[in-house]
């Protein structure tokens, strides 16, 4: 009985092991039937022709990070695996780590660049820009880079802000205010221009005793310190519901041009266009109170057409005669 039992037992035991001999070398077949690769040196080239040689060998590429590295420049290859010569299957995944160039980098010179290009060169290079302080230059335009620090050349670490001088533009000339008051408007408008300043508002109240037409205020005031191209508000004697005449000698500056916005509770963006021969111009864009006026200096050309638009609608559109 004993006997039978582990003659059964052999049987069993020799049956399983001939199956597990035959799986395996049915494994070790289809394994070896498929597709083998060796892994190229990708270390020292760059993402881009890693990429290409690792599609071409139909092997994946993973980026598995990336580090400051001395002996590599930024976007290159510092590390793979698997090692290059190993042999692997195709479709499989290759993992590199690239270099993000040295973490030390000599300071790139941003004199004379526009504000716009100094901040590309530091995003470039690893740095941020720090404190920006403005002032005039005689030299260097508008929006571009005076001076630095670090200076050019400096040793920096990579993440480092960098402060930068940015020029104004050439200092304004300075004048002395002129005295508007008594003036008629075209002769104020005249006398303001001429000193290289420019007309802002402008209101209106009525006095009796002064002469119609004429400048009751300004601002600036007479004999104050103005800069180049300073506005000047001034307040003008009429009466804001007489209907006179809006053009003051038109063969010199032009005619004003008077709108005012009818009442309501919300401000409105006002803009005025105005179309010649030779161009189309804005001349007004500001959100005014309901009720106030809008006053306009058109040129003196008798083919100009005014557009007034209140919110972007276009309301109206009238040909600015010449009085």
């Amino acid at each position: 009985m004993i006997t039978r039992i582990l003659k059964i037992a052999a049987l069993c035991a020799a049956i399983l092991l001939v199956a597990g001999a035959s799986a395996y070398l049915t494994l070790t077949l289809i394994i070896k039937s498929e597709d083998t690769v060796i892994v190229p040196e990708l270390v020292g080239r760059d993402v881009v022709s890693a990429l290409e040689l690792l599609t071409d060998l139909e092997l994946n590429t993973k980026v598995k990070g990336s580090e400051y590295s001395p002996d590599f420049p930024k976007h290159h290859v510092v590390s793979q695996e698997p090692e290059p010569g190993a042999e692997i299957k195709k479709d499989r995944d290759v993992k590199i780590i690239l270099s993000k160039g040295s973490r030390n980098i000599l300071m790139p010179n941003l004199h004379a660049l526009s504000l716009q290009q100094a901040r590309m060169v530091l995003e470039e290079n690893g740095l941020s820009q720090g404190q920006t302080t403005r002032t005039y230059s005689q030299t260097i335009e508008k929006d571009h880079i005076i001076a630095q620090i670090p200076a050019s050349g400096s040793m920096l670490i990579r993440g480092s802000s960098v402060n930068l001088l940015v020029s104004l533009g050439e200092h304004p000339r300075a004048y002395l205010m002129p005295d508007l008051a008594g003036l008629s408007l075209d002769k104020a408008v005249f006398l303001t221009e001429k000193t290289n300043l420019v007309v802002g508002e402008i209101t209106s109240r009525f006095e009796n005793n002064k002469p119609y037409n004429s400048i009751l205020e300004q601002n600036p005031l007479a004999g104050h310190r103005v800069l180049d191209g300073t506005a000047v508000h001034i307040v003008l004697n009429r009466s804001s519901d007489q209907k006179v005449s809006r053009h003051y000698h038109p063969n010199l500056y032009g005619s004003l041009l008077q709108y005012r916005l009818k009442n309501g509770f919300l401000k409105k963006r006002i803009r005025i266009e105005i179309e010649n021969r030779n161009a189309t111009s804005e001349v007004f864009d500001d959100f005014v109170t309901p009720g106030d006026e809008v006053w306009v200096l058109i040129p003196g050309d008798p083919n100009t057409t005014v557009f007034i638009y209140e919110d972007d609608k276009l309301v109206n559109a009238q040909l600015h005669e010449m009085l």
